[in-house]
């Protein structure tokens, strides 16, 4: 009898938190109601409705964090046009800090990249509009055009007082995520630069592997991922496991069990265990921080450059009854030492910063790769 009426107390507790938490939504709603009414009958001028409860919606996303927001159903379908690894554009991939739109890393060979972007960079302003205050996909949005037409950004940069102006034209974004070449003094080192985690992503980097692995002078790899904003989690997981014969790689942990999974190399180290150093800097997000943060964890490549950018959640894209959608983090990403990726990023075991002006990656002007090679070297 005691066990029963300690159950019931239990569900009656329950109940009364969950009722408790319920009315303190509801009035909340009923909050926002009544300043919507107010805006509507006292602010000074006339008001877009719609436009200010996309807005209002994109601020509660905003607020989890900057990964998450609304897309309205027209930045939803242009969004779509996206995932088909061919869109036409500036070439950068950027995210939101506090409500500023911050560049995650320029693509390489694209328009951005050429005209000066840089990684870490804060975007004020897109041609005459100021975007503090603009959600994500409506920067994204102000940055498309016709190809062919130019665009002005304004650029706040760590370190120089003064806003800097670039002109960009706007032309088809083609990504070729994979590219390599022998490098050293001794023509021995296989570098292998990769720009992003797309779908075929594994497939050109071991076909460049079992070539770089066929020439016997081979002794060592440099694995370039500066610059590179990360892409699919499956690519991640496969391009790690050709440098590792077990462990652990990843795990993701969200609120449903679903989200939450480890992910483990399998028995195959495709390059027999040479020496790797693993170049990474401010613009190595995402994918890129999973590849890196595992082979550092498992002590199979040295990182050198700089710290990586530090995101380390899983968004997914959610259709909405409007036509419009949401962008909403489900999971994190964890490494095999159990450190969350997020907002810190991986620390590299050798930091070596960009140095000149005219730095250029895999240049004369690398003082990155330069040191790498000269480790390999010494």
């Amino acid at each position: 009898m005691k066990r029963i009426i300690f159950y019931i107390i239990i569900f009656l507790n329950l109940s009364f938190t969950q009722s408790y938490s319920n009315n303190k939504l509801y009035e909340k709603i009923d909050l926002f109601g009544e300043v919507i009414e107010k805006i509507k009958k006292d602010y000074v001028d006339d008001v877009n409705e719609s436009k200010m409860m996309d807005s209002a919606i994109n601020g509660v996303l905003q607020s989890l964090d900057p990964y998450s927001a609304y897309m309205t159903p027209e930045l939803f379908k242009e969004m779509q046009t996206d995932t088909r690894g061919e869109f036409g554009g500036l070439g950068i991939e950027i995210g939101m800090e506090s409500g500023v739109v911050k560049v995650i890393s320029p693509i390489d060979d694209t328009p951005a990249a050429k005209a000066g972007i840089k990684a870490g960079d804060y975007i004020v302003k897109i041609g005459d509009k100021q975007v503090q205050g603009k959600s994500l996909m409506e920067a994204v949005k102000l940055m498309r055009g016709p190809i062919g037409t130019s665009i002005e950004l304004t650029i706040r940069r760590k370190n120089i007082k003064k806003p800097l102006k670039f002109k960009i034209t706007r032309k088809i974004i083609e990504i070729k995520s994979v590219n390599s070449e022998i490098l050293g003094k001794k023509k021995n080192l296989g570098y292998i630069r990769l720009k992003s985690f797309n779908e075929n992503s594994d497939k050109q980097f071991l076909g460049i592997i079992k070539k770089f692995e066929k020439d016997s002078k081979i002794k060592g790899y440099i694995l370039d991922l500066r610059n590179n904003p990360g892409g699919l989690l499956t690519q991640a997981i496969n391009i790690t496991d050709f440098f590792l014969d077990d462990g652990e790689i990843v795990s993701t942990k969200g609120r449903k069990a679903s989200e939450t999974r480890k992910f483990f190399a399998r028995k195959g180290d495709q390059i027999k265990g040479k020496p790797i150093i693993v170049l990474i800097n401010n613009g190595s997000a995402s994918a890129s921080e999973i590849f890196a943060g595992a082979l550092k964890d498992h002590k199979r490549a040295i990182i050198l450059g700089e710290n990586s950018y530090g995101k380390g959640s899983v968004q997914s894209i959610i259709p909405l009854r409007n036509g419009g959608g949401m962008r909403l983090t489900i999971s994190k990403y964890y490494l095999p030492s159990g450190d969350s990726i997020s907002e810190v990023g991986v620390t590299p075991d050798i930091v070596v910063e960009e140095k000149s002006d005219d730095f250029k990656i895999n240049s004369k002007n690398d003082n990155q790769l330069n040191y790498a090679l000269r480790l390999f070297n010494s």
